[in-house]
């Protein structure tokens, strides 16, 4: 059986859990050990030495990156399809997705750090956060432009940028930034949030959020390391919030990705 080493709240293991799930593939799912502090068990490192989640694990086979795992799981279970049959369509759809990994969940990253990590406060916080309204914004209208008049963001039928992209306006609408009410975006995240696949995976998310209420004082006792990486930094800088980063790596509670030899960097 299929094991997906996961948390809750990852946006990219939440992906991958809807597409087993919409499949029918039945899986196990595990919670690494030392998650978020930069020193997951050796086990978990071994098959991603990102030490982040998800991680798939198919008999012999190991998969770290969620594009990749849907890569597999389409090619290994190409029953129930998600993606459409041109390639001009699945290049849509891949970008679509790309858009969604970096940019979106850089945005969400960043309303986190404040939110549950308190990395700012007060008129910091503020104008981190109106940053993020204007880009959410933004990609919303672009997403609205994807979805045109169809039902699903795939195109005739759900699969994977819908997939791709719902878990990230989730955690956007629950940081309180929603598509506009009454718009085709906003419809179609109704829409697609009654997909049985997606509700059981909304569903452990917003189950999972009350867990992270205190998360600051993990970071603040040095047990909690957040990984800063890609799109993640360069939203914080381009925002305002280079000091944060400054801070955080002169505390030596933001890391970034780990050498693939087993070695901080």
């Amino acid at each position: 059986m299929i094991q997906l080493h996961e948390h809750p709240l990852s946006p990219y293991a939440q992906k991958v859990k809807i597409a087993l799930r919409h499949k029918d593939i039945p899986f196990e799912l595990l919670r690494p050990e030392g998650l978020g502090s930069g020193a997951a068990a050796e086990a978990f490192a071994q098959g991603n030495p990102r030490r982040e989640v998800p991680l798939l694990v198919d008999g012999d086979c190991r998969i770290f990156d969620s594009t990749i795992m849907l890569d597999y799981l389409e090619e290994k279970h190409p029953e129930t399809p998600l993606m459409p049959e041109s390639p001009a369509a699945r290049a849509r759809v891949r970008m679509i997705e790309d858009v969604a990994d970096t940019h979106l969940e850089a945005v969400n990253w960043g309303l986190g750090e404040i939110r549950y990590f308190r990395r700012a406060e007060g008129d910091k916080a503020n104008a981190l956060r109106c940053q993020a309204r204007a880009q959410l914004d933004g990609f919303f209208t672009w997403l609205e432009s994807q979805l045109g008049d169809a039902e699903w963001m795939t195109g005739p039928l759900f699969g994977r940028a819908d997939l791709a992209v719902v878990p990230f306006l989730n955690a956007s609408r629950g940081f309180g930034f929603a598509p506009q009410a009454g718009g085709a975006l906003a419809a179609w995240l109704d829409r697609v949030n009654a997909v049985p696949a997606v509700a059981a995976t909304a569903a452990e998310a917003e189950t999972s959020i009350a867990s992270i209420g205190k998360a600051y004082r993990a970071v603040e006792s040095g047990g909690f390391r957040r990984h800063y990486r890609d799109h993640r930094l360069e939203w914080m800088i381009r925002s305002g919030g280079l000091d944060i980063v400054v801070q955080g790596l002169e505390r030596g509670d933001i890391r970034f990705t780990d050498g693939f030899d087993g070695g901080k960097d």
